[in-house]
């Protein structure tokens, strides 16, 4: 991570030098909030998390890069300071402040990979999903020196997957002293699960007479995990099993990046915006807007605003309908505004009053919150990030009615799927695939 800001940073300066024989005020700005900028983004794409293979790095880096160019970008056409940097300067330096960073990258793998070369002759007890997903991910990983040499487990269901990796199953429980022996191991992970706990500590004791490494790896596959971390308070480990991923520098980053594209959204839309105003106005008795309650951020209760598609009607307390194709009680303009998300417009104010933000799942009416979180596990889970205009789910086919429960369980599967994988370029790519898929035939 130093590495890679001082390329940065020194290619910026040189760049500058070359082209205006002096390092101004004005770039002096653009190097602090470059620095300030890569540090928040490169923690939310994962850049240094992702070590198992070369492709994993540079595609990280690469939306890394790209988002911070974007970014920047940006806020110089909004405040319209463009103009004050050199294209030449900011041009070369993007193409070789990426190749800068892969260089470093090449370099610092080579030496670590000679330090490294030893590796260390590992047992994992537990034939379980959680263990097979470890041996997996270590043995492909040449920055781990931990090489898994055999599993040993008392279940007799034996996940066959371990065959596939080519790691034998070397006995059982009671065999593990002899088998620490005669393969030489050095390190144990225990990776049984919760059903057997009481087994963890009788076994931990025991292998401290043989000096080998001994790691827990708690089961936590069982359970409805979102944005899963560990985190330490006073020395204890704590495993946090579900918790927002819009936490310091990562909510900073979203919030900034709403505002500005809903700013920018708003002047072009504008135009659309009056006309569609003016036309629900004068073909249907009614308000412009239509607003209604719906859960937020953390189950907050937010005020969602769209442009009014239906006929003014009554429906019963507690129940709300969902509009279908063919309904009776949308409007003429009203069929056209929702078949081309118009409708959908005056949701860049939610954005910039911060109750929404231009992605993440799509908010449902409180009633249906209340009818589905009973029927679909973890689907109160969604709302742990802020409601969105698009989301994946959206890009994936399921926009307009969730008619069937499996319909909308596979909506919620995509909406975690997003909550977990959260970074600035996951939203930018959904932004662009919006774009194709709002005249889509399942819009209603």
């Amino acid at each position: 991570m130093l590495l890679d800001h001082i390329v940065v940073q020194s290619l910026l300066i040189v760049h500058t030098y070359l082209r205006n024989d002096e390092f101004s005020d004005e770039y002096r700005i653009l190097a602090i909030i470059t620095f300030l900028l890569m540090t928040i983004i490169y923690n939310t794409v994962g850049v240094y998390r992702h070590e198992s293979a070369k492709s994993d790095y540079f595609s990280s880096v690469l939306q890394g890069w790209g988002t911070l160019v974007l970014l920047l970008g940006l806020f110089g056409f909004v405040t319209k300071t463009s103009e004050t940097f050199s294209r030449e300067v900011i041009l070369s330096w993007s193409v070789t402040g990426l190749l800068g960073q892969l260089v470093v990258y090449y370099l610092t793998r080579k030496v670590l990979i000679r330090a490294m070369s030893e590796t260390i002759p590992t047992l994992i007890v537990g034939g379980g999903e959680l263990g097979r997903h470890i041996a997996s991910h270590t043995n492909s990983n040449q920055w781990i020196p931990d090489q898994v040499i055999g599993v040993i487990d008392d279940g007799e269901v034996f996940d066959a997957g371990w065959e596939e990796l080519g790691i034998p199953r070397l006995g059982v429980i009671a065999d593990i002293h002899r088998v620490v022996k005669d393969y030489g191991v050095r390190r144990v992970y225990i990776t049984m699960s919760l059903e057997n706990g009481d087994l963890i500590k009788p076994l931990a004791l025991g292998l401290i007479e043989e000096n080998v490494d001994v790691i827990w790896a708690p089961d936590i596959f069982g359970v409805s995990l979102l944005n899963h971390s560990i985190k330490e308070i006073a020395g204890v480990p704590l495993i946090s099993l579900s918790e927002t991923p819009l936490q310091g520098g990562s909510a900073l980053a979203k919030t900034v990046m709403d505002k500005i594209l809903a700013m920018v959204a708003l002047v072009l839309t504008g135009p659309v915006m009056i006309i569609t105003a003016l036309l629900v106005l004068v073909t249907s008795p009614g308000p412009i807007l239509f607003r209604q309650k719906r859960h937020g951020w953390d189950g907050r209760i937010v005020e969602v605003y769209k442009f009014r598609s239906m006929k003014v009607h009554e429906e019963l307390d507690g129940e709300v309908r969902q509009a279908t194709r063919d309904d009776d009680r949308i409007t003429a303009v009203g069929k056209f505004i929702r078949r081309t998300s118009i409708d959908e417009l005056p949701q860049l104010f939610n954005v910039l009053s911060g109750s929404m933000s231009l992605v993440g799942p799509r908010p449902h009416a409180l009633a249906h919150n209340e009818f589905y979180k009973g029927k679909i596990g973890a689907y109160m889970l969604r709302h742990r990030i802020k409601p969105g205009l698009t989301g994946l789910a959206q890009v994936n086919g399921f926009r307009g009615e969730t008619d069937t429960i499996d319909k909308m369980q596979s909506r919620v599967n995509y909406d975690l799927a997003y909550i977990n994988n959260w970074s600035i370029w996951l939203d930018i790519e959904i932004l662009f695939k919006t774009v194709f898929v709002v005249f889509g035939r399942n819009v209603y």
